[in-house]
């Protein structure tokens, strides 16, 4: 059995992973990345930083973010504490997905992580209390070319598992319909 295991989604380049959890008495130990395994499956990505957020309510849901060209970001997220409900937006021009969506939920418990390349808007839903998100980028965080999507854009249609209203950020709250947005990101065909 591989140490990380690979399943690609039905959105090109986009892949669900999960660690092999190695346990005892104690708890377990698992391997969450490694350059050499995702090179085996055609994927090299320089991540350059490492990020940890906290959301506290149930129902929180940050997103649909993406940095723009130069600067876009490739990501890797897994759930350390709670669960969260991870989606992710392709936002690639010429793409035969092109806004479509995939959503998963990552936890602690599961161990499940997101590959998002660049060229996807990417966002989350708590579905636990102070549940904590752990995600690698491949490059640095730049403010000039940071974007947003609106998280319930019906174009979209993603169906989030809410019991009530959303808890956003007055920025996602005002986010872009994907009719309004240019996209800085174009499909060459490849993963």
């Amino acid at each position: 059995m591989p140490d990380l295991e690979f399943v690609q989604t039905e959105l090109a380049g986009l892949c669900l992973l999960t660690p092999r959890r190695f346990g005892d008495h104690r708890g377990f130990f698992a391997e969450t990345y490694s350059r050499r395994i995702f090179a085996r499956h055609d994927i090299e990505v320089d991540f350059v930083q490492d990020n940890h957020s906290l959301s506290r309510q149930i129902g929180t849901v940050r997103g649909l973010h993406f940095q723009a060209p130069p600067r876009a970001q490739a990501k890797l997220v897994r759930c350390g504490r709670g669960a969260i409900f991870d989606v992710a937006v392709d936002i690639r021009r010429g793409s035969p997905t092109f806004g479509q969506w995939v959503g998963y939920e990552l936890s602690a418990e599961n161990g499940r992580q997101l590959f998002i390349p660049a060229g996807f808007a990417h966002g989350f839903m708590t579905l636990e209390p102070d549940s904590e998100i752990v995600y690698k980028v491949s490059d640095y965080y730049a403010p000039e070319t940071e974007g947003a999507l609106r998280w319930d854009d019906p174009a979209i249609g993603i169906k989030w598992p809410l019991k009530g209203d959303a808890i956003l950020s007055s920025k996602d709250a005002d986010a872009l319909l994907l009719a309004d947005f240019d996209t800085p990101f174009v499909w060459d065909g490849k993963p």
